[in-house]
């Protein structure tokens, strides 16, 4: 009897190691953020040592020439949908907003469970893009870049955090977690690639460093 008791004691610590076990699972960082997966770095360097190097031109720039968060599906617009993409176990109402969820911030490995807490970063920001070359499109390309969810362009991350960056490049500012870095500068130059935009000579060479140590 007292080698049954014994088992069954066995028996029930295991059982609540297990369940320990899983609260730390769901309790712990979600996985990284949905970005689509950027092109290599071997060829994120083929395309850099393409791009054209030019001097940055602010001269009327304004964010509301790119029409962002337009509809996608529904009642969902690109924020909302770049939110449900990014985040885990993520609720919305009718409406599309997101009600719950948890979101992981690449940038600065913080999560968050409150979609408020939260900004849709533009990877390579908009006026950046102005300064770039994207002064002599189309408003319809403009829009296209604005809500690009097929390239790594929009990410889920830490609203202050999206702030601290605004309008910077990878001369001037990168995520705070350094393993992100490699991705990072891949979606950076895969868009700046596919969209022919130019790369300043500082950005060029910190695109460069970065790259090398991928």
């Amino acid at each position: 009897m007292a080698k049954f008791y014994a088992r069954r004691r066995l028996s029930i610590l295991a059982a609540l190691t297990g369940l320990i076990a899983s609260v730390g699972l769901f309790n712990g960082p979600t996985a990284a953020a949905a970005l689509p997966t950027p092109v290599s770095a071997a060829t994120a360097r083929t395309y850099l040592a393409s791009l054209t190097v030019a001097t940055e031109d602010r001269t009327g720039y304004s964010r509301d020439l790119f029409n962002h968060w337009i509809t996608i599906s529904g009642t969902c617009n690109t924020r909302e949908t770049v939110l449900k993409r990014d985040g885990s176990n993520v609720v919305t109402d009718s409406a599309c907003a997101s009600t719950s969820g948890s979101w992981y911030s690449p940038y600065d490995g913080a999560t968050w469970t409150v979609a408020s807490d939260l900004d849709i970063d533009h990877l390579v920001p908009l006026a950046e893009a102005w300064d770039s070359g994207a002064d002599s499109w189309t408003s319809t390309k403009r829009q296209n870049f604005a809500n690009d969810l097929t390239r790594p362009q929009l990410i889920a991350v830490t609203d202050n955090v999206n702030q601290a960056k605004s309008d910077q490049d990878p001369a001037e500012w990168m995520p705070s977690v350094t393993s992100y870095r490699c991705t990072y500068v891949r979606a950076w130059v895969q868009v700046k690639y596919y969209y022919g935009l130019s790369v300043d000579s500082a950005e060029k060479s910190a695109l460069t460093g970065y790259l090398a140590n991928c």
